[in-house]
């Protein structure tokens, strides 16, 4: 475990968790620390409860970050961004990946795991962490996104 890098915290639906898998053992395999909060199967569940979770463990827990998959990316994006502080974004590219941190200082990133492949998810994560929020023109903006 490096402690230099952030804690991840990440979820799905049933349409996310096989590509929650692939994006958990990608994170491992650089020495992030991951929690998944599920699910475990693709049976049918509903995606909020899940975008909830992760949402609320960010907000609780400094230095972290979270994932959140489901078919379209839509629907945990929504959800997530209900709570004051969570600036999640849904990106389908790496590039938008990387700005979302970079302008937006996203705190999560969510992806429609039924419109990317696990090779693209790994890519968009990658760009995602690598990228850091360049503040100065984007400080202000951010700072209006609560309410």
């Amino acid at each position: 475990m490096n402690n230099n890098l952030p804690n991840i915290f990440i979820g799905s639906d049933h349409a996310g968790v096989e590509q929650k898998e692939t994006v958990k053992t990608f994170l491992e395999s650089l020495g992030y620390t991951v929690t998944d909060f599920g699910p475990f199967s693709n049976d049918s569940v509903d995606y909020p409860d899940y975008a909830h979770k992760v949402a609320s463990a960010v907000l609780e827990k400094p230095n972290t970050l979270g994932i959140l998959l489901c078919g379209s990316g839509n629907g945990v994006c929504l959800t997530a961004n209900k709570h004051a502080g969570i600036r999640a974004a849904l990106c389908w590219l790496p590039e938008l990946g990387a700005l979302a941190r970079q302008h937006n200082n996203a705190n999560i990133l969510c992806l429609p795991a039924r419109y990317i492949n696990n090779t693209t998810a790994t890519e968009i994560v990658s760009a995602y962490l690598n990228a850091s929020f360049e503040g100065g023109r984007h400080e202000k903006r951010v700072e209006k996104i609560d309410l």
